[in-house]
């Protein structure tokens, strides 16, 4: 085993997955959730690590899928699946380029109670964020909900959109067995869980100021540069065996 190699497929894999976690969706909602009800800080970053374990497990098992498929694929074709693997990895990042050059670098996961759905065109134009919009039309920040459903509703959200930057990685790592998806696994959850505590606990003692519309009109930027690396990097693993 490679083992450079997969120290720096661990690298990429936690940037990946630390970045992500940045990103205001994985943090906000519990910030201004508990801002409204007047949770205190405990509960908040309770509520966030548990939404996060929830993230991190679906991301782990669709990881699961992709490197059992990964490990059937290059049992059989061997350097040809990872030369392919690599092609699809940048085409992918250059799809997510003319994304962000179309302008849809937005990509987020939508409140439970929104007024929004996946296959909408969202608008919002002013000073707020999306999902500082989203945000202010969810009943998960009105009182008479109850407690119960606003942290359902933060445990849904979250565990219900796995990290789809994340899964590449995993299909990089195929090189390295189970051990290289185990490695990988942890990297995910130590990555997404120390993001998403890092900005939530910033963010709630106020120590925290983004310009989250620019961050959020960026993602797809972001995932074509992470997409695009993994692809070198799966051309590289092939060519330097």
């Amino acid at each position: 085993m490679n083992t450079t190699v997969l120290a720096t497929l661990a690298a990429t894999g936690f940037t990946v997955a630390f970045f992500h976690a940045a990103l205001p969706t994985h943090w906000l909602p519990f910030v201004l959730v508990a801002r409204a009800r007047g949770w205190t800080e405990g509960k908040t970053m309770g509520v966030a690590v548990l939404a996060g374990l929830g993230h991190v497990a679906l991301t782990s098992l669709l990881g699961l899928v992709v490197a059992w498929l990964g490990f059937a694929l290059d049992e059989h074709y061997g350097e040809l699946f990872k030369g392919v693997a690599g092609g699809l990895l940048l085409a992918v990042g250059g799809y997510f380029l003319v994304q962000q050059l179309r302008g849809a670098g937005l990509r987020h996961h939508h409140l439970p109670g929104s007024h929004h759905h996946a296959s909408e065109a969202c608008g919002h134009e002013v000073e707020k964020s999306h999902i500082e919009h989203e945000l202010h039309e969810s009943p998960l920040v009105e009182s008479k909900t109850g407690d119960w459903a606003a942290i359902s509703g933060l445990l849904v959200m979250l565990t219900l959109s796995p990290c789809e930057a994340f899964l590449p990685v995993y299909l990089s790592g195929v090189e390295f067995g189970w051990t290289g998806f185990a490695v990988l696994s942890v990297i995910l959850a130590v990555g997404t869980l120390t993001g998403m505590t890092v900005f939530t606990w910033l963010t709630l003692r106020g120590l925290a100021r983004f310009d989250l519309k620019r961050f959020e009109r960026y993602e797809a930027g972001m995932l074509a540069a992470v997409f695009g690396l993994l692809g070198l990097l799966m051309v590289f693993i092939e060519h330097g065996h």
